[in-house]
């Protein structure tokens, strides 16, 4: 019987157990820090031969395998045949999804702009995409071929110049299915190398593979370790947590329904986390009792029940609008309103990677297929950041021309300002275009 813990928000405890169940440090053990940051140091210093021995080491290849970093390289042809070989049905699936993720993401592509002062002065903003990107697609308990097409697909619709993607292959096995999402979505180059060798050459480069500009995409603790690290270097899109979900529900919700989108995220990862939060006490016990009945059934039964033990919760609230409060203090990667009147809750949502609206929206048409990107900030970071998106891959540059008669305006506010700070070059250098110098 799963025993998940059950929180009133009437309990004068209930703050200090909410920041409780919350509390995540995402800071990697010294072990990792430490390992992790041998490694990078190690692939900068000795490049080729660096990776070629981590790859070997920790994906359990051997010589004959691995003979050089030339094997390591997976041709466009082998990225094409994966493609051909799909079934009929598995491939129809993933041009769809490919497909509806790129039309909503080019609705977010940003194009420059500029206009004129009066006096002649042109100021604007130039919108270019970053040349060449690094993604990196993990391999170990699972393959993800959705992630390709999130992170791929959205850098191809700003017009980055060269996807890069890294993607370990364990004892040589090789997933057909990523490397057709990779034919389908853009990707130019793939490595079959992992972890934080993997990170390490993306971020500086190698005799073979050529250093990136930002690095996207998930990975284990050794790999979300190095991103972090060489962040600077290069950009990245974040450092994310375990999945999360949280669902607001009442009376009107399936109760079946709402168990299985909960083991939707609880699945991944022992440490991800669950939360239900309703004002309905029979909604509470009937989602429980299904999470009873269908539990034993899943797969990965395992890793649910202690998802739902280790950082799961089901939460009662005074009423929906207490329960949408809760959801926004949680910030949580996705969230799901499994109520009657869904779409009269949303302009409440303050905080949130995802807003599932409605009984028909499960979370999982998110991660594959609804369109949206499925990379969101995890860990609460979503009261600050957003969705993984075109405009990560587009870089902003202010366009400034001014003409002669603007730098008599602002050349005179540039050097009082100057003045103020005590920076006398920064003031001369705007006197200089005045054409009365002594102003």
């Amino acid at each position: 019987m799963p025993n998940i813990k059950r929180l009133d928000s009437k309990d004068p405890s209930f703050p200090a157990a909410l920041e409780a169940l919350l509390a995540f440090e995402g800071a990697q053990g010294e072990s990792i820090e430490n390992t992790v940051a041998a490694i990078l140091a190690d692939v900068r210093r000795r490049g080729d031969a660096a990776v070629l021995e981590y790859t070997r080491r920790f994906d359990r290849l051997d010589a004959e395998k691995a003979p050089d970093m030339a094997a390591l390289s997976i041709p466009r042809a082998e990225l094409d045949a994966a493609l051909s070989a799909l079934s009929s049905e598995r491939r129809a699936a993933l041009e769809a999804a490919a497909e509806r993720i790129r039309r909503f993401h080019a609705r977010q592509l940003q194009t420059g702009w500029q206009y004129t002062e009066a006096d002649g002065t042109l100021l604007g903003q130039r919108i270019t995409p970053i040349q060449r990107v690094g993604l990196y697609v993990p391999g170990g308990k699972a393959a993800y071929p959705s992630s390709v097409l999130m992170n791929a697909i959205p850098a191809s619709v700003a017009g980055v110049d060269e996807l890069i993607m890294a993607v370990p292959t364990p004892a040589g096995e090789k997933n057909p299915l990523v490397f057709a999402a990779a034919a389908l979505s853009g990707v130019d180059r793939v490595f079959a190398i992992g972890g934080a060798q993997a990170i390490a050459a993306l971020a500086f480069g190698t005799q073979t593979v050529p250093r990136v500009d930002k690095i996207v995409g998930p990975g284990n603790a050794y790999v979300a370790c190095a991103k972090r690290r060489v962040f600077g270097s290069v950009g990245i899109d974040m450092v994310a947590g375990p999945s999360e979900i949280l669902v607001v529900a009442d009376g009107s919700a399936n109760p079946d329904w709402v168990a299985m989108d909960l083991f939707s995220q609880a699945e991944h990862d022992e440490l991800a986390q669950v939360i239900l939060v309703s004002p309905d006490a029979a909604c509470l016990d009937a989602v429980y009792a299904s999470v009873k009945k269908l539990l034993p059934a899943m797969p990965r039964r395992a890793v649910i029940l202690a998802a739902l033990e280790n950082r799961g919760a089901f939460i009662g609230t005074r009423d929906l609008a207490e329960a949408i409060d809760i959801a926004n203090r949680v910030a949580p990667e996705h969230l799901e309103l499994a109520l009657q009147d869904a779409d009269n809750w949303v302009e409440r949502i303050r905080n949130a990677g995802a807003i599932f609206v409605g009984h028909y929206t499960s979370e999982s048409l998110g991660d594959y297929c609804a369109g949206p990107n499925h990379v969101l900030p995890t860990s609460g970071s979503a009261r600050f950041s957003s969705p993984l998106g075109v405009h990560d891959f587009q870089k902003r540059a202010s366009l400034i021309r001014v003409s002669e008669a603007g730098a008599q305006t602002l050349g005179k506010i540039a050097a009082t300002l100057a003045d103020g700070e005590g920076l006398p070059a920064h003031a001369a250098s705007a006197r200089y275009r005045l054409t009365d110098r002594d102003a």
